[in-house]
């Protein structure tokens, strides 16, 4: 068998309502976006790649006949580095931006020592450097903080803001009224290029370190859902029409997971055999969802995520076991 190959993938892809969607080079062909909305002579992004991927979006802006003095807005939808790792870098390119990010995020934004130091704990110094660089502060008076409900405008458009754990508590999604869609980063799960067929879209969970919390997730997709959105456009990757068609596949692989976790248990022995099962589950809910790959191939598009989602599932039923040994006590 051919070891799979990352089809090609424009830099740009531009939809309707002002969205462009830019492939920001990191991971794989594919694997993550950045959007630029504009409206009225007025832009904004959300989410920014890696520093590497920051001439990318300013890229995006010229060719959309905007020059950086018309950004007003840099928006996160949470501070992990494949979404925020360039925001630093964007921002001294930006004199009139601000940045927006949920008020956990706010002081990692600031001063993103601790978070480089907690990614180098994770990956090594080598490999944080080659990925993602230095990343640069911004100063604290161009950081907004974004709460729930808040309302911003980008020229004639305006974006709500709603408080979207699960995936991170940290995490942010922006309604765009304009396109009836949201940007919805890591909260919907992985939409990836590599597993779109004949019928449309297929979805799989990100549940990665640390945060991920079940009940969460099933929470912010329910208030996702309620808004009868068009499309949601996550970060993994580009517009994803009718949501409601996949959400019950997304909350159903959780809800697996959590089960898979349970049964097997966090031991880091059960490493091996919990990896093994959330690849049963994905592979069965592909399947399930239109997508005829075998496992070879869906391991080689989700690369890391598996393994990533193992870990988190591991310490979220941790923080459980832990509170349930408190209570008894």
């Amino acid at each position: 068998m051919n070891a799979y190959v990352h089809p090609p993938v424009p830099r740009f892809t531009h939809y309707g309502h002002d969205i462009t969607a830019i492939e920001t080079g990191y991971a794989s062909p594919g694997y993550a976006a950045a959007y630029l909305l504009v409206s009225g002579g007025r832009a904004a992004f959300i989410d920014t790649g890696v520093n590497a991927s920051v001439p990318r979006l300013l890229e995006a802006l010229a060719l959309a006949g905007l020059a950086p003095t018309d950004v007003d807005w840099v928006l996160l939808t949470h501070v992990h580095l494949d979404h925020a790792g360039g925001a630093g870098q964007l921002m001294a390119a930006l004199p009139n931006a601000r940045l927006g990010v949920h008020p956990r995020g706010a002081r990692h934004m600031i001063d993103p020592g601790p978070l480089m130091q907690a990614v180098c704990e994770v990956y090594g110094p080598g490999f944080t450097e080659r990925e993602y660089g230095t990343l640069l502060p911004v100063s604290q008076s161009r950081v907004v903080p974004l709460q729930d409900g808040a309302r911003i405008a980008v020229g004639r458009r305006e974006l709500e803001i709603i408080d979207s754990p699960g995936h991170a508590r940290h995490h942010v999604c922006f309604w765009d009224a304009q396109s009836a869609s949201w940007f919805t980063g890591d909260a919907f799960g992985l939409c990836l290029l590599g597993f779109r067929h004949a019928g449309g879209h297929a979805v799989v969970p990100t549940t990665s370190p640390s945060q991920f919390e079940p009940a969460a997730i099933h929470a912010t997709v329910a208030r996702l859902l309620a808004r009868q959105p068009r499309a949601v456009f996550p970060t993994h990757f580009g517009e994803v029409p009718h949501p409601e068609g996949l959400a019950p596949f997304l909350l159903a692989q959780v809800d697996a997971q959590v089960a898979a976790a349970r049964r097997i248990g966090a031991d880091p022995g059960a490493a091996v055999a919990l990896e093994q099962a959330f690849a049963d589950i994905y592979l069965e809910s592909l399947h399930t969802q239109g997508w005829q790959g075998d496992e070879s191939t869906m391991r080689a598009i989700l690369g890391s995520d598996i393994q990533l989602n193992v870990d988190g599932a591991r310490l979220w039923l941790e923080r459980e076991l832990q509170q349930q040994q408190q209570q008894q006590q």
